[in-house]
């Protein structure tokens, strides 16, 4: 049998636990998990990006484009953006996020100084395999600019929650561990197109550099053996 007081105390809590509710003890947690979700949405688009720049490359260094120095880039940035992660963890780390941030926006600049060049080659213009990914790069950059909108909204719903009442009162008490997350700003570089200079395009080399035995990246592939004079 149930005692009296304990009776009291059940019936207290159970009457105590909606207005707890109401007063947002659950809301800083809920908005936390919500900015994670769409941080992952964020890394997967730029995960996208990267799988498919390999094919890219290789496509464009088919079509013996001359701009080797820029294929490099792309390959060395794609390398440095892949190689800089922030996890859900660690969104709280503003050096961490700026490096991560840095490392994309570098890419992005790489990528765009690529395709700008590659509209001087008509040949390439008319690579199926080309035009295919160009248009998947296209997407894949709306669809990050769409996840990261959508990221930074829930990092402000979140942060809001850190300083406004009530739920300012659970993030200096019970979630007293919660901090700002960081948001997506526009870097430097983005303020600036990319400049490509097309006057030091030369034609397409008609082979490889004598003694090689292969194309280069970015040269065009080795010319076929002319054929034997009749007899």
């Amino acid at each position: 049998m149930i005692r009296q007081p304990r009776l009291a105390a059940l019936a207290a809590a159970v009457l105590l636990t909606p207005a707890v509710a109401g007063c947002g003890i659950n809301a800083i947690p809920t908005k936390e998990e919500a900015a994670k979700a769409r941080w992952a949405d964020v890394q997967s688009q730029y995960q996208r990006r990267a799988d498919l720049i390999p094919n890219l490359v290789a496509t464009v260094q088919g079509a013996a484009i001359q701009e080797r120095a820029t294929l490099t880039q792309v390959i060395e940035a794609r390398a440095r953006a892949t190689g800089v992660t922030v996890t859900p963890e660690t969104l709280d780390d503003p050096a961490a996020f700026q490096r991560y941030q840095a490392a994309q926006g570098e890419l992005s600049q790489a990528l765009s100084r690529l395709l700008m060049i590659t509209e001087n080659y008509p040949t390439l213009q008319s690579n199926q395999n080309f035009i295919a990914l160009q248009s998947q790069l296209e997407g894949t950059e709306n669809r990050i600019a769409v996840a990261r909108r959508d990221y930074n909204e829930a990092v402000r719903d979140y942060n809001t929650s850190l300083r406004t009442f009530p739920t300012t009162i659970w993030a200096n008490t019970i979630h007293g561990g919660s901090e700002p997350m960081q948001l997506f700003s526009a870097t430097e570089a983005a303020q600036t197109a990319p400049n490509v200079n097309f006057d030091g395009l030369g034609p397409a080399q008609s082979g490889p550099p004598a003694g090689s035995s292969s194309a280069a990246p970015g040269s065009a592939p080795p010319a076929a053996p002319a054929p034997a004079p009749a007899q």
